[in-house]
């Protein structure tokens, strides 16, 4: 069930119901993914809210757009609560899984942030009630009442959530806006120094409190805990990690609405270096190994606010 083709979820000819829930899938599969960082997680949501929908009468909702979102949030929600006990026997660091977007994310400001690697690292230190509703509201702009019957919870508790669920984030978003062709730049450069093993180049590029964080799920070697500073991530990809041997190529490419690059080993596709760029240089450092999920890097992946 791609979300750029945008199938008939039911496997027959569309009906009425089919055509309604197709008009309004793209933004169903934002939400869950904002909501989960999985991909794989959002599309069993989208299932579970499509088996709902048919099994509802028509005639009894007022807006299919906003029933639709709302049992997208309860679904999601349901399997957040269950993906954090997951999380917490997972092997190594979690990042989001990774996906290939169209251009037109990229273009959309609001909408990149939202998906951002750093961003969804951010929403992943709320609870899963405070996520919801920031996401809904910051993201998706959905109003308190409708939020409200989506979480099972008053809109004046909505409203406190929403509170400190902003407060929470803004202290940890990048502070600084940065332009597309800046970032770009900043990874053009750090690509050139990937695939050369300059340190110089290495140093250049990257901030001095730059953090590399990497995944593998169990499945490919990969850092267990963050490395902090850019003298410990110099020597990480000049030092012992970097076999002489083999060869190291780079394809630039536009990662959850941002400039990332495709990292190949020998000409063997490696992992996804998704990046965040403040004041030019490199910050952040999110490398996803773990072959479960670079499924969604073949094909783009549409997404939209609205």
């Amino acid at each position: 069930m791609g979300a750029e083709e945008g199938h008939d979820v039911s496997g027959r000819a569309a009906d009425p119901a089919t055509e309604r829930f197709l008009e309004h899938r793209n933004l169903l599969f934002t939400v869950a993914y904002e909501m989960l960082g999985s991909a794989a997680d959002a599309e069993d949501v989208l299932q579970e809210t499509w088996l709902r929908w048919v099994g509802t009468d028509p005639g009894h909702v007022r807006d299919p757009r906003a029933y639709l979102v709302r049992v997208t949030t309860r679904q999601a929600l349901n399997r957040l609560r269950s993906m954090k006990r997951r999380r917490e026997a997972y092997v190594g660091q979690w990042l989001p899984e990774p996906m290939l977007t169209a251009p037109d994310v990229a273009e959309d400001v609001e909408l990149a942030e939202s998906v951002s690697m750093a961003m969804l690292l951010v929403l992943e230190t709320l609870s899963p009630t405070e996520r919801a509703v920031f996401v809904l509201r910051e993201v998706f702009d959905v109003g308190y009442p409708e939020i409200a019957e989506a979480v099972g919870k008053s809109p004046a508790a909505v409203r406190q959530i929403a509170l400190r669920a902003r407060r929470h984030v803004d202290a940890r978003r990048p502070r600084t806006p940065v332009s597309p062709s800046a970032t770009r730049a900043a990874v053009e450069s750090f690509q050139r120094a990937l695939e050369t093993g300059d340190p110089q180049c290495l140093l250049d590029v990257l901030a001095p409190h730059v953090v590399l964080m990497s995944d593998g799920g169990g499945l490919k070697r990969a850092a267990l805990h963050p490395m902090i500073g850019a003298e410990t991530v110099i020597r990480f990809y000049t030092g012992d990690a970097r076999d002489p041997k083999v060869t190291i190529s780079c394809e630039p490419t536009v990662v959850n609405g941002h400039p990332a690059l495709l990292v190949h080993r020998d000409g063997e596709l490696d992992g996804v270096m998704a990046v965040r760029v403040e004041d030019a240089r490199i910050t952040g450092l999110y490398y996803v190994r773990n072959p479960q999920k670079l499924t969604r890097i073949a094909s783009r992946t549409v997404l939209t606010l609205r």
